[in-house]
């Protein structure tokens, strides 16, 4: 027994004797005789302080809690009074009893009315962050009052310190609702310590973590592969579903729920649910499970219907959409697979997407079906005519039809006329008279544009289309316009390395290489001008016209200096027959010089003669 305590057992004799004393007092002596005398009185004075333990103020001591009320808590710690401390300050422990030793800092050992004042929370202040730090290093158990919840957790007061509990800390299993633990006391274990700012962390999941490892070991040696066990839905994630096996973990995997498609595993199961479920493997290094729920139940391809077969028609709901095709579920965990190709009876690549879509009801022809394998392909087309069964009838050659542009290549345009029906128009079938380089000058995508059917080939599924058949060769016309050296008004449209594109009257182009483009004045002609052209090749096979600009001015000029040359020529001839006429009439003295002259102006003659030829 402390001496605190022998000290408070003799007080309560003290006071029991002086009980037995009061019974037996002489009142009436008493009145007659008076007080005691000082002797007496420090004599009794020093008989009860011998009771009394000595209390000094600002210190903390050990008490006894003698009295509880509603409001306020009566502790002994061997003084003359008892002292009171709000109950309040033993929030944190509802299970408090009288006889329960607890400390207590004395502020003052007698207020105004005589009351020693105590105080339990500024004790367990003082000595808080010391039996924090005892608590850490010894891994001792101690117990916290969550006050009320924060961000990621809650508050907890430990020793009077508000210590830090996270939500993942709270329980083995994940916390939903942290509001029904606020106002309760828990064991904790303090987990960390940041002496630098003096936070706590206190861990109540650490208590039961080391008991739940030994429960699992017993429960993973008592496991094997096939054994069906009850659990209960811990947690729901977008892969699969966690299941308690009291104790210990599994993990039923999504593919694992349902033999049909499971978009997300809370279509299946729901939190806190309980069920059935066997066991696939386990792992007891990693302490893994593998569970599975579909297992429980026979595979749907077993009680498929023995009579289904190739060619059967079948309903089903699109579970699964790729662009190569959709899966169909004709019962729960039976599903065929529609390729794209199977979806319409058109040639040109497309996308599954473009004709299903997740949810829709569809029929289908069954085309294959492996029982062992569990594999069904399906088709739709199959369920429609085939528009080329009678193709000829209904697009001979030679028949006008709309059809809508699909796709581009260098050398045409695929377009259909109907789902199924795909034709190609070559580029060189697309106009009478512009130079097409590629498709896109002339059409789009998507537009409608009208077609005449030139050939059929059933064999490919392809029809030969034209679109410049709609009208007449303008050629045949051209032909009597751009005769060989008529000459044209034209316009430059284009000038590239190698020559220019003139436009021409009705719609057509012509080409003129870059000698033929130089004008009279000896500039090259440039884009836009409009300039006279002479017709220098016609070619109504190649639809090809060679024009020249610089041949109608040349032409002219030669036509011109020509005539010049001829009257040139005449006044020459006309010189020499005087001369010669004159001749007979000189002297002999002048016979050697006009004949020296007559040889000169016959040479010239000769020579303007001969230019006068070239």
């Amino acid at each position: 027994m402390s001496e605190q305590e022998e000290k408070a057992v003799e007080a309560t004799e003290v006071v029991k004797s002086a009980n037995a004393d009061l019974e037996n007092f002489d009142w009436e002596a008493y009145a007659q005789e008076g007080e005691y005398t000082p002797e007496e009185h420090k004599k009794l004075e020093s008989l009860y302080d011998k009771t009394l333990s000595t209390v000094a103020e600002n210190e903390v001591v050990e008490g006894t809690v003698v009295g509880i009320t509603k409001r306020e808590v009566f502790i002994n710690i061997g003084y003359k009074s008892e002292g009171v401390v709000s109950i309040s300050e033993f929030r944190y422990n509802p299970e408090l009893a009288i006889g329960d030793k607890v400390e207590v800092y004395v502020e003052s050992t007698e207020d105004k009315k005589g009351q020693l004042v105590l105080s339990h929370k500024k004790a367990r202040s003082l000595r808080s962050w010391d039996r924090v730090n005892a608590a850490f290093d010894n891994d001792e158990v101690i117990k916290g009052y969550i006050k009320c919840r924060t961000k990621g957790g809650m508050i907890v007061d430990v020793f009077g310190i508000e210590a830090f509990l996270p939500g993942s800390q709270i329980d083995v299993k994940p916390i939903r609702d942290y509001d029904i633990f606020v106002g309760k006391t828990m064991e904790f274990k303090v987990v960390k310590i940041n002496h630098e700012y003096k936070n706590v962390v206190v861990s109540h999941k650490a208590l039961i973590e080391a008991e739940l490892e030994q429960q699992k070991k017993e429960i993973i040696a008592k496991l094997e592969k096939g054994q069906v066990l009850e659990g209960t839905v811990k947690n729901i994630t977008s892969y699969g579903v966690f299941i308690d096996l009291g104790g210990v973990d599994g993990l039923i995997h999504i593919t694992d729920l349902s033999w049909g498609r499971v978009n997300h595993p809370e279509e299946v199961v729901q939190l806190d649910q309980k069920l059935n479920v066997v066991i696939l493997d386990f792992d007891d290094a990693k302490k893994r499970i593998a569970l599975g729920l579909k297992q429980l139940t026979p595979h749907p391809w077993d009680s498929l219907d023995a009579n289904l077969k190739v060619g059967d028609v079948v309903k089903g709901k699109v579970v699964v959409i790729a662009d190569y095709g959709a899966f169909v579920e004709i019962a729960p965990g039976v599903e065929g697979l529609i390729h794209v190709s199977e979806m319409s009876w058109s040639q040109h690549l497309r996308s599954a997407q473009e004709f299903l879509k997740v949810g829709d009801v569809v029929e289908a022809q069954i085309l294959t079906l492996d029982r062992e394998e569990r594999k069904m392909s399906l088709g739709m087309k199959q369920l429609k005519p085939d528009p080329w069964e009678k193709i000829e009838e209904k697009y001979p050659v030679g028949s006008k039809h709309m059809a809508k542009v699909r796709n581009f290549t260098t050398f045409g345009v695929f377009v259909e006329i109907e789902e199924g029906v795909d034709g190609l128009i070559h580029i060189s079938d697309l106009s009478w008279t512009k130079k097409i380089k590629h498709p896109a000058e002339f059409t789009s995508i998507g537009a409608e544009i009208e077609v005449v059917v030139l050939e059929i080939d059933k064999e490919n599924r392809r029809l030969s289309l034209g679109h410049k058949q709609l009208e007449e060769n303008p050629w045949d016309v051209f032909e009597t316009i751009f005769t060989l050296d008529s000459v044209h008004e034209g316009t430059i449209v284009d000038i590239f390395d190698k020559g220019a594109v003139i436009a021409l009257p009705y719609g057509v182009e012509g080409f003129a290489t870059p000698k033929h483009l130089i004008k009279a004045d000896g500039t090259q002609a440039k884009v836009d001008e409009k300039l006279p052209f002479k017709v220098i090749e016609f070619n109504k096979a190649a639809k090809r016209i060679i024009l020249s600009h610089t041949r109608t001015f040349e032409e002219e000029k030669k036509a011109e200096e020509k005539v010049e040359k001829k009257s040139k020529t005449s006044s020459t001839e006309k010189a020499v027959k005087k001369l010669n006429a004159n001749i007979e009439k000189t002297t002999l003295g002048d016979i050697s010089e006009l004949a020296a002259l007559k040889s000169e102006l016959e040479e010239n003659q000769k020579k303007e003669k001969a230019k006068g030829d070239e």
